[in-house]
């Protein structure tokens, strides 16, 4: 059974730091782009960052860009997103997703990807 799941996610004050894991299991994703997302209470789910097989090529959401980092660790079949200086409009339940197709680049849309994890609580509180 293939499945994605993520960790590290809790309750920070405003500014502070989360980094959040996500470990693939019943197959590898180190030939696949993979991406995390957000949704909050009441609104779409929105595209944070996502990065390449390779993890040279990285895209992120204005919103988050300069604040957030994602990486990738092949040999461990995860990817992380590092959060800092938090603010309390980033708060939602974040998703980690894996492109089915290798090799190819990664992209800011939902239906760009095929497995996704159950999601991880991010609360900021200002």
């Amino acid at each position: 059974q293939v499945q994605l799941v993520e960790s590290g996610g809790g309750l920070v004050q405003a500014g502070g730091s989360l980094r959040l894991s996500c470990a693939g299991s019943g197959r590898s994703f180190s030939s696949n782009a993979m991406g995390w997302f957000r949704q909050a209470p009441g609104k779409e789910r929105e595209f944070v960052a996502s990065i390449s097989w390779r993890g040279g090529t990285t895209y992120y959401a204005d919103s988050v860009k300069g604040r957030f980092t994602i990486s990738r660790d092949n040999a461990k079949n995860t990817v992380y997103l590092q959060m800092n200086s938090l603010k309390a409009e980033d708060t939602a339940v974040y998703y980690c997703a894996a492109d089915s197709r290798r090799w190819g680049l990664p992209t800011m849309r939902v239906g760009g990807y095929d497995y996704w994890g159950q999601g991880t609580q991010v609360t900021v509180s200002s």
